[in-house]
């Protein structure tokens, strides 16, 4: 990969001489501006206002305009005598925590490769101590031009650089929050948290630009002179009037999707809420209780087996009462029979 800048890190009393490479590439697919009636290029020609007439690149310089509309000529020489230690050097001004960073912060990003053999070392003591720290370093550096804040992390075996805005150059979301006054139950909740369990997780290398390979499906149908593929009919979407049913809605539509059965959207377990319950009215307690959203084999297993050896027991507890009031009867009748036995013995010696 060609390097599109040579410095060095400066990093306490050490500096790691470096080349900045681009981590990213765009792949997306460009047009030329052309004549719609003869199908002729568009071009754009660099004109002198004062002479009227076109220039080449090698008789064009940079200016900077005044706010009265004075141009004040800055030359490359101007700008390499600038008092800026960051010119040709990334330098590392504190390590924090990687969550410090917003990522709203998250510019362009770059490779650093080490500058030849004598980087080799102060290069892998960086990367290495980055790992084991667990940390990220915040950098200044100069590039096209100007000033950029920056951050380096280890990404596999090479450490990358990632070009920050400033913390001036975010602006606050002030204004873009509903302003109206929402409440959203726990049903609502249990119903979301359903859907994105449904959703599951993705690899991110599995994802792909359609858009740009319907493109390329147009340009060689055109190229072959052919008609273009039709476009698939747009997904209806209409005002949302029951948020529950769309909620319950996208659930299905998701498992069947993922080639799942649909079944019946069930409401996940009651959340924990930091709101107290509502008291009992009536003297009555409600025996309502929110059904699980999906009981599991292995649940289905265990309750077959608690009913199994709950059946078992009442068996056995029924066996044992008819035991028991057998027994008792039996017990009645040699008693009668030896109270009998008596009577018949004493009437007999007062005989």
């Amino acid at each position: 990969m060609r390097s599109i800048w040579n410095g060095a890190i400066s990093f306490g009393l050490v500096s790691i001489p470096i080349k900045l490479v681009n981590a990213t590439e765009s792949h997306s697919i460009s047009f030329r501006q052309i004549h719609t009636e003869d199908g002729g290029r568009v071009r754009y020609r660099k004109v002198c206002e004062l002479e009227d007439r076109e220039i080449t690149q090698s008789e064009i310089g940079k200016g900077y305009e005044d706010a009265d509309g004075t141009i004040i000529p800055i030359t490359d020489e101007d700008l390499a005598h600038l008092p800026l230690p960051t010119a040709k050097t990334i330098e590392i001004v504190a390590f924090v925590p990687a969550d410090r960073i917003d990522p709203l912060q998250m510019d362009a990003a770059y490779y650093l490769q080490a500058g030849g053999a004598p980087a080799a070392k102060p290069y892998t003591l960086l990367r290495e101590a980055l790992k084991r720290s667990n940390k990220v370093a915040i950098a200044k550096f100069a590039l096209r031009g100007r000033e950029r804040l920056g951050m380096l992390r280890v990404v596999e075996d090479a450490i990358a650089l990632h070009g920050l805005l400033w913390p001036d150059e975010v602006r606050a979301p002030e204004g873009l929050a509903p302003d109206t006054k929402v409440t959203v139950s726990d049903k609502e909740l249990d119903l979301a948290d359903a859907l994105m369990d449904t959703l599951g997780e993705i690899d991110l290398d599995d994802l792909h630009d359609e858009y740009r390979e319907a493109l390329e499906e147009v340009v060689a149908a055109k190229a072959a002179g052919e008609a273009p593929p039709e476009s698939p009919e747009p997904a209806r979407s209409g005002k949302v009037l029951d948020l529950m049913a769309a909620l319950e809605k996208s659930v299905r539509e998701a498992k069947e999707s993922r080639g799942e059965e649909p079944g019946e959207v069930r409401q996940l377990p009651q959340r924990k809420s930091a709101r107290a319950a509502p008291k009992q009215t009536g003297g009555k307690k409600s025996t309502t209780k929110a059904a699980p959203a999906k009981k599991t084999a292995a649940a289905k297993k265990s309750t077959a087996k608690t009913a199994a050896k709950s059946t078992a027991r009442s068996s056995q507890g029924t066996k044992k009462t008819a035991s028991a009031s057998a027994s008792a009867s039996a017990k009645k009748a040699t008693s009668a029979k030896k109270t009998a036995a008596k009577k018949t013995t004493a009437r007999k010696r007062s005989a």
